[in-house]
């Protein structure tokens, strides 16, 4: 294997694999990341087992060939080389890395070794924009928690219609559903995947302007990017499934509401972060919605501290309701609102209330109240 790519493009894709690359593990070959030059283009592959990255670059490849070697090694060394040409060069199963006066040799381990990643068949895609989709996984990215009796809610559900797709997580205690449309429509598809995968997908595609390809196995599913300059894949990255059935998410969702109000979602935001600070262990603070005002009263109190209260304006209809939430978790839902100003609807002190966004119905959070 000879291949020269400079500096900067080769600290890209290590920077990119680097994600499915684990720093202590069992297997120590997967400590290692696949090194690949063949038909003028360099790639790099790592994988976790539950993962795998694969990147691609152009490069000058004056013989084909293939080693695996530590990713801390040769992503150390490069980070610190100028960004000039970088010459790869293997002889029997060591690497040795140029630049300009820098050299080091690396002992490399035979691809025999590196763990295969499944080819997908590719029989059901789907095209959309790489910059939608990770904005929307990143809406609802935080709220899925660990769960061994219930693992399908560990994920993210991805659920692929002729509308376009609906991405959906929670933890039992909260729930949001973001829609995203797309141009070409799909079969009725879902899929749940883990939280890792929809974190390294945001990271590696969200600020890429290509278009997503998606491509659905029986318990994988791969998530690529090409390149520009190029009819050739740029980013792969596959991963497993997670194996279940999702939970009936849309029975959660309450059909109707009896109290409405309409608030500005900054100053709603600013004022339930002051109440957390008085909101005690269990993070409670009360909402007192009088419809006839116009108006929410929120209110918190920490036996050790003291208390608070503070009044937002609205626009209201509906009852008259008294009740109480965790503080983080509407955080959690108003951060990811997008629009200047928030829909608040309950039916009652004991049922969920639902966070909208004015303007836009591609987005809904539904937050469970804490019961006295």
């Amino acid at each position: 294997m000879n291949i020269k790519v400079l500096q900067s493009k080769l600290k890209e894709g290590l920077n990119i694999i680097s994600r499915a690359s684990l720093k202590s593990t069992t297997l120590p070959i997967l400590k290692n990341i696949l090194i690949k030059g063949e038909n003028n283009f360099l790639s790099l592959l790592s994988t976790d087992l539950e993962i795998g990255i694969n990147w691609w670059t152009l490069a000058k490849v004056e013989k084909d060939g293939e080693i695996t070697v530590p990713f801390n090694v040769l992503s150390s060394f490069v980070n610190l080389l100028p960004n000039e040409k970088v010459d790869l060069i293997l002889k029997k199963e060591t690497l040795s890395v140029q630049c300009e006066d820098y050299k080091i040799q690396i002992n490399g381990v035979n691809t025999k070794e590196f763990p295969i990643i499944p080819k997908i068949e590719e029989k059901n895609s789907i095209n959309l924009s790489s910059k939608s989709f990770c904005e929307g996984l990143s809406q609802i990215i935080d709220i899925p928690s660990l769960s061994k009796v219930k693992p399908e809610i560990s994920g993210i559900l991805l659920c692929f219609t002729k509308e376009g797709v609906k991405i959906v997580a929670t933890d039992s205690y909260r729930l949001a559903e973001k829609q995203i449309n797309i141009k070409n429509k799909s079969s009725n598809l879902s899929f749940i995947i883990p939280q890792k995968t929809a974190r390294e997908v945001v990271n590696i595609f969200k600020d890429l302007d290509e278009e997503m390809e998606i491509i659905f196995g029986d318990n994988q599913i791969l998530f690529r990017a090409n390149m520009k300059e190029a009819e050739h894949p740029y980013i792969e990255l596959t991963s497993k499934l997670i194996e279940g059935e999702y939970p009936d998410y849309k029975s959660i969702i309450p059909p109707s509401f009896k109290s409405q109000i309409i608030l500005d979602r900054e100053e709603f935001l600013n004022k339930i972060k002051a109440a957390s600070i008085f909101s005690g262990r269990v993070n409670e603070v009360n909402l007192d919605i009088n419809t006839e005002k116009e108006e929410i009263v929120i209110k918190s109190q920490a036996t050790d501290l003291g208390d608070y209260k503070a009044k937002i304006k609205g626009r209201a209809e509906g009852d008259k309701v008294n009740v109480s939430f965790n503080n983080r978790f509407l955080l959690d839902g108003l951060v990811n609102i997008k629009s200047s100003e928030v829909v608040f609807e309950i039916s009652g002190d004991s049922s969920p209330g639902v966070l909208k966004p004015v303007g836009k119905s591609d987005f809904l959070y539904v937050v469970m109240p804490i019961k006295s």
